[in-house]
């Protein structure tokens, strides 16, 4: 029987790295999501072939140009728009060939294509059956937080996963409720489920020099409304005026979403936050681990997540966080953050001057949480995956 289930595991697989392509073709640094595509090539990368994906169309990689896609994908020293290229250009010539794809696993853990009924059809009439990674539900439950047109888009992901889906990964047992509601709600049953909880991505990374003198505190992610950047920035505004040049810094790092003009009016436009607030919109692995290492705390003020990976980002590198009250931050870290309504600005403002402290009563006591917080792996993380494709196998 483990014999049977060794072999079972180390089938090869198919990883759709479309999503990942594309985002590198834009040179845009990794997001959360593309951090998880990530782990999953670093993990099958050694048996598994790339599907490129344009639309409806899609395209298998022999095992030497799929080498060399996780290779270029996976070097995280380039953003080189030229593999992005090369790569589409031999997912057109190639089409699907005659390369034998039948039984074969395709893991799709990038949510892009999945909207376009003949991308499945495709693949699906080659045998192949699809394993989808479920990151969120938001622009279905909140529409408002995302761009025109994506809450029917994001309806049309999810009924094809679960559709057209032999397995659904989900970050965290939050987003499977969520799903479960939903494929209730319209009619539908649900394949076969697992929640596998996703590991920091810093871990390797340790904390070069200090890089701002004064305290600072950091919030991490794409600027856009369900973030609550706009909040941050008017607490920041009032510290300034009370508290002058003593009052602490915020380092904002990510890149400007869609939706955030009142937030790049303040930050361009506010002479009070000029020199306060520093924004990094690109910002390497290293610089990252540097800056959160050294805050005081990371601020997550959101009002919804899917899951929360600069959570579980900090703590694991032994800083503390000021977290909106949502029932995934609990999930993730239990009672070690410290929980505020994401509309209470009084709050924030009064936990981030006791924070701004070395020495703050509120931010002691949290560090001593901290210290016996315990992340999931990646090890972890796959060890359940593989566990889960082995049952699918069997089935």
């Amino acid at each position: 029987m483990i014999l049977d289930y060794v072999l079972r595991i180390v089938d090869p697989v198919l990883i759709d790295v479309s999503r990942l392509v594309y985002r590198r073709l834009a040179a845009q640094l990794p997001t959360g999501v593309d951090r998880v595509s990530l782990a999953y090539l670093r993990h099958f990368s050694g048996r598994a072939r790339a599907v490129v994906s344009l639309g409806s169309f899609s395209s298998v990689l022999s095992n030497a140009e799929s080498g060399l896609a996780f290779e270029a994908l996976l070097d995280g020293r380039t953003q080189d728009r030229a593999t992005a290229i090369r790569l589409i250009r031999e997912a057109l010539v190639r089409g699907l060939g005659g390369l034998r794809v039948a039984d074969q696993v395709l893991l799709n853990t990038g949510h892009l294509g999945i909207e376009h009924n003949g991308y499945l059809v495709q693949l699906r009439r080659r045998g192949v059956r699809p394993v989808f990674m479920v990151h969120d539900l938001i622009p279905i439950t909140h529409p408002e937080y995302c761009r025109p047109g994506e809450m029917e888009r994001h309806v049309a992901r999810i009924r094809n996963m679960i559709t057209w889906g032999c397995g659904i990964i989900t970050n965290s047992r939050d987003t499977l409720d969520t799903l479960t509601t939903f494929a209730g709600r319209n009619g539908l049953v649900l394949p076969p489920a697992v929640v596998a909880s996703l590991a920091p991505g810093l871990a390797g990374w340790s904390a070069g020099p200090r890089p701002i003198v004064e305290p600072y505190f950091v919030m991490l992610g794409t600027i856009e409304p369900r973030k609550n950047h706009w909040m941050v920035l008017q607490i920041w505004r009032r510290l300034v005026e009370s508290m002058g040049t003593s009052a602490p810094r915020l380092v904002l790092i990510g890149q400007r979403g869609w939706e955030c003009e009142n937030v790049v009016d303040l930050l361009e436009r506010c002479q009070e936050l000029n020199g306060v607030v520093i924004e990094r919109t690109r910002c390497n692995d290293q610089e990252l681990a540097t800056y959160l290492q050294h805050a005081q705390a990371l601020l997550f003020p959101s009002f919804v997540e899917g899951y929360g990976l600069p959570l579980a980002e900090a703590l694991a590198h032994g800083v503390p966080v000021l977290a909106s009250d949502l029932g995934v931050f609990r999930e993730i870290a239990g009672e070690v953050p410290e929980y505020i309504d994401p509309l209470d600005g009084r709050r924030w403002m009064e936990l981030i001057v006791d924070y701004a402290n070395l020495v703050g009563s509120l931010r002691s006591a949290q560090m001593s949480r901290v210290a016996n917080f315990q992340s999931t792996t990646w090890a972890r993380h796959f060890e359940i995956v593989d566990s889960f494709l082995a049952r699918l196998g069997a089935s």
